[in-house]
């Protein structure tokens, strides 16, 4: 309520590695617009732990997807756990099935031994190339390890391409 009252564009349910978690928040997030009679657009993004595309809690992407789907949302993705590269199949999955826009925030690759990111921006652009020339993504953006010149890079490279169409 207070982030709704404060004026916010969107509200995004994020890193939600156990759905039971994220369908509780979609319900308080109802339970906000209703007590206040106003709408404003929500996000939702999922995590995957790793290579088997499931959450934490053991759910597919697809299953994850089934699951929210109650909800008018105005985007699904994934953020976190996996850099871009590992994410793509996954979120091509999620392109092919959900009717809303699709986003994407990946980490700067994996962490290394000591917990630091080695993927630049360049590196990080390069992988994000396919998922817009595939037009599989709507929103794009980063999470644990980028900086502002990723997301510099990023937004130079997404002026080059038009986002991912999908019928609703």
């Amino acid at each position: 309520k207070g982030l709704i009252e404060g004026g916010v564009d969107v509200l995004l349910v994020e890193t939600v590695f156990d759905t039971l978690n994220a369908k509780a928040a979609l319900y308080a997030i109802e339970e906000a617009f209703s007590e206040l009679n106003v709408k404003v657009p929500v996000m939702i993004s999922g995590t995957i732990t790793d290579a088997s595309g499931r959450t934490l809690t053991g759910q597919t992407t697809e299953a994850f997807l089934i699951y929210i789907s109650h909800f008018p949302l105005l985007s699904v993705g994934l953020n976190c756990a996996l850099g871009a590269k590992k994410m793509q199949p996954y979120i091509k999955e999620l392109s092919e099935k959900a009717n809303y826009f699709i986003s994407v925030f990946p980490n700067a690759g994996l962490p290394n031994e000591m917990g630091e990111y080695d993927e630049g921006p360049s590196q990080m652009a390069s992988y994000l190339d396919d998922f817009l020339s595939r037009k599989i993504v709507n929103i794009i953006g980063g999470c644990c390890g980028t900086s502002p010149a990723h997301i510099q890079a990023i937004a130079d490279l997404s002026k080059n391409y038009k986002p991912r169409t999908y019928e609703h």
